[in-house]
C-alpha cells in the first residue's frame, strides 16, 4: 500500500476511532463514575483521557512507514 493511501487510510481510522473512544468513555463515565470518591473520578479521567494515544501513535507510525521497494 502506497503512503498516500495508508495516510487517508489512518486518517479517516484515527478520527472514528476517537469519536467512538469518546463516547464509550462518555457513557461509562456517565453511568459507572459519577457520585465515585473524587480521586476515583481524577484517575479515570486521567487513565481514559491518555489511553487513546497508544493506539493513536502506533496508526500514525503505521501511516509514516515507508513505501515497500
Amino acid at each position: 500500500m502506497k503512503i498516500r493511501t495508508r495516510k487517508f487510510v489512518g486518517t479517516v481510522t484515527l478520527i472514528l476511532f476517537i469519536a467512538i473512544y469518546s463516547l464509550v468513555a462518555m457513557a461509562f463515565a456517565a453511568s459507572r463514575v459519577v457520585g465515585a470518591p473524587p480521586f476515583v473520578e481524577a484517575a479515570f479521567f486521567l487513565v481514559a483521557g491518555l489511553a487513546w494515544v497508544v493506539p493513536a501513535g502506533l496508526l500514525v507510525r503505521w501511516m509514516q512507514r515507508p513505501d515497500p521497494s
